[in-house]
């Protein structure tokens, strides 16, 4: 199959939020002892892990959880609401609520903007595509890599979540490319996965910290261009 645009992820793909973001919040229970590692791993991953549910909600809780990334408020009501089961103070959850939706906050992996770069220089254009319910362009325009993007396609822009077909196809439709010529790269078989029902390619890579991803973004890459 001759790939002519390939769709991101954002988180776990693209960029990722790391644990040293959380760490300098200085996160402590109600009781003022501090999160230890263990703690803080676990709080970073319920705010970030691209599918499943973490904790129970209450009916009104539930609705905002099912929807929190087509809707700003929602999204918040949601993460808020976790975080408060998660044990965390809400003087502290609102601060760590607020660097989890500042694009700056968030690091990309080392290979990203190489690898936007050189699709961009070979005529391949790219669509951002993510399940998220703030703007995350400031993070690629900070760098000058806007430039390399053709299109970003944003749950709460469109009114779609991953996996529904319909994200990928306004992702493919802005791009003006058939679904049998895109490749999807993503952290989730389950989410990411889903533009497989269109007849999109796709491969996955490892949400693990940027340290430990230096290339993954580059090796699917030249895979799928050799």
């Amino acid at each position: 199959m001759a790939i002519e645009a390939v769709l991101f992820d954002f988180s776990g793909t693209l960029f990722r939020l790391e644990e040293s973001e959380f760490r300098a919040l200085e996160l402590a229970d109600g009781d003022g002892r501090a999160f230890d590692a263990h703690e803080v791993t676990e709080i970073m991953q319920r705010m970030t892990a691209p599918v499943g549910q973490v904790v129970r909600f209450d009916p009104e809780g539930q609705y905002a959880w099912d929807n929190r990334d087509l809707d700003p408020a929602l999204h918040r009501r949601a993460y808020l609401q976790v975080l408060d089961a998660s044990g965390v103070p809400e003087k502290s959850a609102v601060r760590l609520y607020e660097r989890l939706v500042d694009p700056d906050a968030w690091t990309p992996y080392p290979d990203t903007g190489s690898v936007l770069k050189s699709l961009h220089a070979n005529g391949i254009p790219v669509s951002v595509v993510s399940n998220i319910a703030f703007d995350i362009r400031p993070a690629f325009v900070h760098r000058g890599w806007d430039r390399y993007v053709a299109d970003f396609t944003l749950s709460f822009e469109v009114g779609a979540m991953k996996p529904n077909p319909l994200i990928f196809r306004a992702a493919l439709d802005g791009l003006g490319v058939a679904p049998d010529r895109a490749l999807m790269i993503g952290d989730s078989l389950e989410a990411d996965g889903g533009a497989m029902a269109l007849g999109c390619a796709f491969d996955r890579v490892e949400p693990v910290p940027t340290a430990e991803r230096p290339d993954a973004l580059t090796e699917v890459i030249r895979h799928r261009f050799q």
